[in-house]
C-alpha cells in the first residue's frame, strides 16, 4: 500500500509539473558584439574596471560630491521611486497570500441565543461553539503555480522599482550636469557683457571723436541689449533646473537651491562588457522576462480546471444550554468531511480559459523580445553618440582659440581704424558662440555617458529568486 500511494504521489507531482510549460527566459536575438563598439586600440571609449558598475553607485563615476549626495535622495524622497517602493511591497505582500493558500484553514465559531414568548412559556438558552477545518491539497500543482506566478510578479515588481530608480537618478545626474553647464554659460555670458560694454564705449568714443560713424554705436549697443536677453534668458533656464531638482528629490522648488559651482565636466570610462551580459543587466529586460515565467504559470493555473478538486474538512464542536455545559461530554459534536468536484460540461469555458492564458503568455515573450531589441539599440545609439561627440571635441577646441584670436585682431585693426564695426561684431558674435558650443558639447558627452550607463542597466544587481531577499537597484 505505502509503494501504490509514493507512486499516486509521484505521478501527481509529475502531472502538476506537467500542466505549466517550461519556464525559462524566451528566445531573443543577441548579437555577439556591438556594432558601434570602439575597435581595437580607439581612445573615444576607455577602458575602465569591469566592477565599475557592479558596484551599483555609478554616479560616482562623474566624481562630483554635490552630485553624490543629490542622487542619495532620490531612494529616499523621490514619489515615483516611492510608487515603485509600495508596488514591490504589494507583490511581496501577494506572495505571502498565495503560500498561505497551501496551508490548512481553521475558523473558531462561537454564538449563543435566548428564545421566549407568551406562547412558548419561559423560553429557552441555546450556547454553541465550533472549531472547523478545511484542506485544498494541490493534486495538480495549481496553488504551487499561484505562488510561482505571483513570485514572478514580485521579482518583475522589483526590477521595475530598479528601472524606476535608475530612471530617476539618471534624470537627475542630467539635470544637475545641465545646471552646471548654464553655471559655466552665465559666468561666459556675464565676461562677455563686460567686453561688450567696453565695445561699445571704444565705439562711442570713435564716434564722438568723429572717426566713427553713428551707426558703430548702435551696433554696439545692439549687440550688447541681445547678449544681456540672452543672460537673463539662461538664468531663468538655471532656475527652472534647480526647480527640477529639487522635485526629483522629494522637495518643494520654494525650499530647495542649488549654489553656483565649479563644473568638473567630468567623463568617466564606461566599461562596455559583451552583449549578452546585457540580458542580466537591464531591469527592464528582467521585469519582462519575470513577466513571461508568471503567464507560463497562468497557463497551468487555467489548464489544472481540467482535473478534479479535493477538499478536506474537518470540524469538533459543543452544543449546550448554558456556558457551564459546553464542554460536558453529552454535548460534543464532530464531523469530517471529503468532497471531489470535477467540472464535466462548461460549454468551452476552461479551454477557451486556458486559450486566453496562452495568448498573454504569447504577448508576453512578444514584449520581452521587443524589450531586449529596444535595449541593444539603446547601446548602439549612445555609443554612436559618444563616438561622434568625441570626435568633435578638438574641433570645437579649436574652432573657439581660433575665433577667440580672429576677435582680439579685428578689435584691434577697429581701433587702429582699418575695418568697420560690422567686422568687429562677426567676430564678437563667433567667438561667443564657439565658446558656448564648446560648453554646450561638454554637457552633450556627459549626458551621453549618464544614458550610456543607462541603456547599459546602470549598477543593478539581479535578484535572487527569493522575493523577500534585499536587492540592490541603480
Amino acid at each position: 500500500m505505502g509503494v501504490q500511494a509514493a507512486a499516486f504521489a509521484s505521478t501527481l507531482a509529475i502531472t502538476g509539473c506537467a500542466i505549466a510549460p517550461p519556464d525559462g527566459a524566451p528566445a531573443a536575438p543577441v548579437p555577439e558584439t556591438y556594432r558601434e563598439a570602439p575597435v581595437a586600440g580607439a581612445v573615444w571609449l576607455p577602458a575602465a574596471p569591469p566592477d565599475a558598475l557592479e558596484r551599483g553607485d555609478w554616479w560616482t563615476l562623474f566624481d562630483d560630491p554635490q552630485l553624490d549626495r543629490l542622487v542619495e535622495r532620490v531612494r529616499v524622497s523621490n514619489q515615483n521611486v516611492a510608487v515603485a517602493v509600495a508596488a514591490y511591497g504589494q507583490a511581496l505582500a501577494l506572495v505571502r497570500e498565495q503560500r498561505a493558500a497551501r496551508w490548512p484553514l481553521l475558523a473558531l465559531d462561537a454564538s449563543a441565543r435566548r428564545s421566549g414568548g407568551a406562547s412558548i412559556g419561559n423560553g429557552g438558552n441555546t450556547v454553541q461553539a465550533s472549531l472547523g477545518a478545511s484542506w485544498e491539497p494541490d493534486l495538480w500543482g495549481r496553488l504551487g503555480l499561484g505562488v510561482s506566478a505571483a513570485q514572478a510578479g514580485a521579482e518583475a515588481s522589483a526590477a521595475d522599482l530598479a528601472a524606476a530608480t535608475l530612471s530617476a537618478r539618471a534624470e537627475l545626474a542630467t539635470d544637475y550636469f545641465s545646471l552646471r553647464e548654464a553655471d559655466a554659460e552665465i559666468a561666459v555670458l556675464r565676461s562677455t557683457v563686460v567686453g561688450y560694454e567696453r565695445s561699445a564705449q571704444i565705439a562711442r568714443n570713435r564716434y564722438e571723436a568723429g572717426v566713427a560713424a553713428k551707426t558703430d554705436v548702435l551696433q554696439a549697443e545692439t549687440l550688447l541689449a541681445n547678449t544681456r536677453a540672452d543672460l537673463a534668458l539662461l538664468v531663468g533656464q538655471r532656475a527652472r533646473l534647480e526647480h527640477a531638482i529639487a522635485v526629483l528629490v522629494g522637495t518643494a522648488p520654494g525650499q530647495f537651491s542649488i549654489a553656483p559651482d565649479q563644473w568638473r565636466g567630468t567623463v568617466p570610462a564606461v566599461p562596455l562588457g559583451v552583449p549578452s551580459t546585457l540580458l542580466q543587466r537591464r531591469p527592464d529586460i528582467a521585469a519582462a522576462e519575470r513577466a513571461v515565467a508568471s503567464a507560463n504559470a497562468q497557463i497551468g493555473i487555467q489548464r489544472s480546471a481540467y482535473f478534479p478538486s479535493l477538499l478536506l474538512t474537518a470540524s469538533v464542536g459543543a452544543g449546550a444550554t448554558s456556558i457551564a455545559d459546553l464542554f460536558s461530554a453529552g454535548g460534543s459534536l464532530w464531523a469530517l468531511g471529503l468532497s471531489v468536484a470535477q467540472t464535466i460540461f462548461d460549454a468551452g469555458a476552461t479551454q477557451a480559459r486556458v486559450a486566453g492564458a496562452e495568448a498573454a503568455r504569447d504577448a508576453a515573450v512578444a514584449r520581452y523580445r521587443q524589450t531586449v531589441l529596444t535595449a541593444f539599440q539603446g547601446v548602439e545609439d549612445q555609443l554612436a553618440t559618444t563616438r561622434a561627440l568625441v570626435e568633435q571635441d578638438a574641433l570645437r577646441h579649436e574652432a573657439s582659440t581660433a575665433a577667440d584670436a580672429i576677435e582680439v585682431q579685428i578689435m584691434n585693426r577697429y581701433r587702429a581704424g582699418q575695418l568697420g564695426y560690422t567686422e568687429v561684431i562677426i567676430a564678437q558674435v563667433a567667438a561667443l558662440n564657439a565658446r558656448r558650443a564648446l560648453l554646450q558639447l561638454a554637457l552633450a558627452r556627459q549626458s551621453s555617458a549618464v544614458s550610456l550607463i543607462q541603456a547599459l542597466g546602470g549598477g543593478w544587481h539581479a535578484p535572487s529568486s527569493n522575493p523577500s531577499s534585499s536587492i540592490e537597484t541603480p
